[in-house]
């Protein structure tokens, strides 16, 4: 039997939980964005007339205001977002005991045991839960209904506002093989520009690779692809109560071409330690150490491990780290065919930050800081693809064969 999965994605949230307080700005172009008065501070969200404008979520506040100069900004309210995900993913929980939160304004719900409590008609379920949370909280929702977890989250990014897009067994060629490739979860921009070289720029397209290529290609992730793409997802949604603990967060990188530069080496493994990073944060963890693995273009492998004098999942710590074993193990002009970031010694998050709290006020400081940098880019990240911003550090310079997430 087919599994039933939706995926329930609020429309321009932080934006819409401001408006509620503000609905005389309703029909007026609105954005949530860092300190309005800094120009070079971020825009975190937008309005629907915002948008009209091309106003886009992560560009400055000048680019914005450039775009459009009657633009109202709002500073954010972390705590509000975070008691209207609770109250939502409150109404999720009465339809299903199977609900998986994606980021603050993003859940997948497993619905097959339950659906025939609520009538038996996903698309009608889809329906009537944007109806509640709209007459409930005043908020909309866009939902995506198929039979695996990838499908349905294409499905809720099909079409906006508010509305309701079922992707079967029966039309899912039709519907997700002509999307752009980056519209596939966890393509990020680097994945992408990687892939058209290819000449792969639909699913489709990805879809029509030999998995043993993706897998040359890309590594694990390129099989990954291929599954998502030929709708082989198998990914159980995973209720709140029971995140499995991972032992270890790592991933590696299969080059175009051989490294032989310690620039090329930093681009590749800050690029990795962003991914690690990222995911780490995702799964409410922090890594105790970090291992680096360089293969040479004879399939050689050499490792090295190194431990952090406290927990961390930024990747400013795990850039530095990798790349100070990298060079232990590397020396120019030697080619590096592959390599591989993977954080070590892991520790959920609430045991990590009674370590992380013994250093001094000021290393305290600037690790909060950092943290909310971070936390601001997993945001907009889940919003808008991973490509859609980048640490300062894992952004490569004027580089055709860029390096995947």
């Amino acid at each position: 039997m087919d599994r039933v999965i939706l995926h329930c994605d609020l429309n321009c949230f932080y934006a819409s939980v401001e408006l509620l307080s503000h609905p005389d700005l309703r029909e007026i172009p609105t954005a949530v964005c860092g300190d309005p008065s800094s120009r070079h501070g971020i825009i975190l969200a937008k309005n629907e007339p915002a948008k009209k404008y091309g106003v886009q979520t992560a560009e400055t506040i000048w680019q914005a205001k450039k775009k459009c100069p009657g633009l109202v900004l709002l500073p954010p309210h972390h705590n509000l977002y975070r008691e209207y995900s609770h109250r939502v993913n409150g109404i999720y929980d009465q339809y299903t005991d199977l609900v998986e939160p994606f980021g603050i304004d993003e859940s997948w719900l497993d619905v097959t045991h339950t659906l025939h409590l609520f009538g038996g008609d996903a698309a009608a379920l889809a329906d009537a839960l944007r109806k509640r949370i709209t007459k409930e909280l005043g908020l909309t929702l866009s939902v995506g209904v198929s039979f695996n977890k990838v499908f349905a989250k294409l499905g809720s990014d099909y079409k906006k506002p508010d509305a309701t897009t079922v992707i079967s067994r029966e039309n899912w060629q039709h519907l997700v093989w002509p999307l752009p490739v980056g519209d596939l979860l966890y393509v990020g921009g680097a994945a992408r520009r990687l892939l058209c070289q290819y000449g792969v720029e639909t699913i489709g397209q990805l879809a029509a690779c030999r998995r043993e290529m993706l897998e040359t290609l890309m590594g694990k992730i390129g099989v990954q692809l291929y599954e998502y793409a030929n709708g082989l997802d198998s990914d159980p949604v995973r209720p709140r109560t029971s995140v499995e603990t991972a032992k270890s967060v790592g991933n590696s990188i299969t080059f175009p071409q051989n490294l032989t530069t310690r620039e090329e080496i930093r681009q590749g493994i800050a690029v990795l330690a962003d991914s690690v990073a990222s995911r780490l944060r995702r799964l409410g963890l922090y890594a105790g150490g970090v291992q680096v693995t360089v293969r040479d273009p004879a399939f050689h492998d050499r490792s090295r491990q190194r431990q952090f004098d406290a927990p961390t999942h930024l990747i400013r710590d795990l850039t530095e780290a990798a790349m100070g074993l990298a060079t232990e193990l590397w020396q120019p002009p030697a080619p590096v065919r592959a390599l591989t970031v993977t954080a070590i010694h892991l520790s959920p998050e609430d045991a990590a930050y009674e370590q992380v709290d013994l250093f001094n006020a000021g290393t305290a400081l600037k690790r909060k800081k950092q943290e909310k940098l971070e936390a601001a880019m997993d945001h907009i990240r889940g919003k808008f693809g991973t490509g859609a911003i980048a640490f300062g550090a894992s952004q490569p310079e004027k580089r055709e064969e860029d390096p995947l997430p």
